[in-house]
């Protein structure tokens, strides 16, 4: 299997694919948002997993086991009972008993919280009271003890040899004062193979770091940010790339020079799979990433069979139904079930990874009479998400060919960010002025390249226009600092919201 990373970065966003076999898998997005976003965030994007805030305890809900927090930005957090459980004052509680959440926390306190999922929708952030700090080999996790070892980690003598390798680094660490508290470790994927020397080093940052967030943190008043994570590329380096990736691809001078920075730093060794993209071409034309996001926003996906899936997400749950169209195996009905179901399995974990699909997944197969053929499939399904970097829980098919899945929810699908419902009559759903906008800039950025120095003329809906120009202007100004020559926004007469006209004027 080979590995690819693209980091495609725009004026307004930064886009990230993860290939395999020549196939994107994953895709991130992250937006620049406005300067007070910004400085309520911590930095400038659209995820702020990962953020840590003091924040204050408005109102706590013992109906709901939970407590809303503000952390100073729009809308309040959560906080459910079994986040908030490592601040409970009750002691003796069973490990599967959830403690009360008026034993855990109350109102008008002042409490460290991270964010573990974004806002969406309507919906506050997530919060987390068990605070933590992520490495590229490590995870310190403050105030526990203890070393756990990521679930894809499978060769037994490697578990062992991690354990016993970070269980000792933990016991010095605590031992030495270097964390200032008792502190516990989960090692992550990238630990594989590494050296006990490269371990402690992560160790220590993540310790240092920690002792960083303890200083902002006694010296700041609620809401306020006291640890943001690293930046897009960064993270991605972080979290996505490790010693199978076999290069990565950034379209961007800037951040390239960032990426060598955090990997001399952190990777050396990856060091030299960075690669400056300069052409021909775009980035995201590789392996046709912007193709497969269009595909992506359709709620129907053809199968080389003939067959086809329909994928359709609402507010409790994402449904898949896969049809056989008119693919028919000669040796009859059962194996033509069998057959449109092992392939739509591959095409439904692609779509769902692609997609970012989260939460409650029901799955409607084409029913089948052998119970063999039945687990034949749910194996095919457990198998495919076992490359998952997001955990899942897969049940059994019923007798209707259901199968019910969870799946983490830990940011917004590709459907959410990129586009909304469509009124009046029309597509289910359209793109977002935000999505046009910064195709705008994209495109603009290309002509630059293209003519150097020379005007350009950017025509688009008055909608998108406006938003660029009286809301988001700060983009415009990243635009401009970026092209040569000068850029004109012109509103459309006529334009539907996804018509686009980018040239550079003679």
């Amino acid at each position: 299997m080979t590995e690819e990373v693209l980091i495609n970065v725009g004026p307004g966003e930064t886009r990230v694919a993860v290939v395999q076999d020549g196939r994107p898998i994953e895709v991130v997005l992250e937006r620049t948002m406005e300067d007070e976003f910004q400085q309520k965030s911590g930095r400038a994007g659209h995820s702020i997993i990962g953020n840590i805030f003091l924040g204050r305890v408005q109102r706590v809900l013992p109906g709901m086991q939970a407590a809303f927090v503000d952390v100073g930005l729009e809308r309040a957090g959560f906080l459910g009972a079994r986040e908030a459980r490592c601040l409970c004052e009750l002691t003796g509680l069973d490990e599967g008993v959830l403690p009360p959440i008026s034993a855990c926390v109350r109102e008008g306190e002042a409490i460290l919280v991270q964010v573990v999922k974004d806002p969406i929708s309507d919906k506050g952030a997530r919060l987390s009271a068990n605070v933590t700090l992520a490495g590229r080999l490590l995870v310190l996790v403050p105030n526990q003890s203890g070393v756990v070892l990521s679930r894809r980690i499978e060769d037994e003598a490697e578990r062992e040899r991690l354990l016993e390798v970070v269980g000792e680094m933990a016991e010095k660490l605590a031992a030495m004062g270097v964390t200032g508290e008792p502190a516990g470790f989960i090692v992550r994927t990238a630990a594989i193979g590494t050296t006990p020397e490269e371990l402690a080093a992560d160790a220590r940052s993540l310790a240092s770091e920690w002792a960083r967030v303890r200083e902002v943190e006694g010296r700041s008043r609620p809401p306020s940010l006291v640890f943001h994570d690293l930046d897009p590329v960064a993270r991605t380096l972080r979290d996505h790339v490790g010693m199978e990736t076999g290069r990565v691809l950034i379209d961007d001078a800037e951040a390239f020079a960032e990426a060598q920075r955090y990997c001399r730093q952190t990777m050396p060794q990856l060091i030299e799979r960075l690669h400056l993209f300069n052409g021909p071409g775009e980035l995201f034309s590789l392996y046709d990433v912007e193709g497969q996001i269009e595909n992506a926003l359709e709620a129907r996906v053809e199968l080389d069979s003939g067959g086809w899936i329909t994928i359709e997400a609402t507010e409790a749950l994402t449904a898949i139904d896969v049809n056989s169209g008119k693919y028919t195996a000669s040796t009859g009905l059962e194996d033509t079930s069998v057959r449109i179901n092992l392939e739509a399995v591959e095409e439904i974990i692609h779509q769902v990874r692609l997609r970012g699909t989260g939460g409650l997944i029901v799955i409607d197969f084409i029913h089948m009479n052998d119970p063999a053929n039945n687990e034949k499939v749910i194996e095919a399904l457990n198998q495919g998400f076992e490359r998952d970097r997001v955990p899942t829980q897969i049940s059994g098919m019923s007798e209707f060919g259901i199968v019910q899945m969870t799946r983490k929810r830990v940011r917004e699908p590709l459907d959410k960010l990129l586009t909304e419902a469509a009124y009046p009559r029309g597509r289910p759903r359209r793109k977002t002025c935000a999505t046009v906008a910064n195709d705008l800039l994209r495109r603009v950025v290309r002509e630059a390249q293209l003519s150097p120095g020379r005007p350009i003329t950017a025509r688009a809906a008055a909608e998108v226009v406006d938003w660029l120009e009286r809301g988001n202007p700060n983009l415009l100004e990243r635009l401009r600092r970026r092209i040569a020559g000068p850029v004109t926004l012109v509103a459309g007469s006529g334009y539907g919201r996804e018509q686009l006209d980018v040239g550079a004027v003679n």
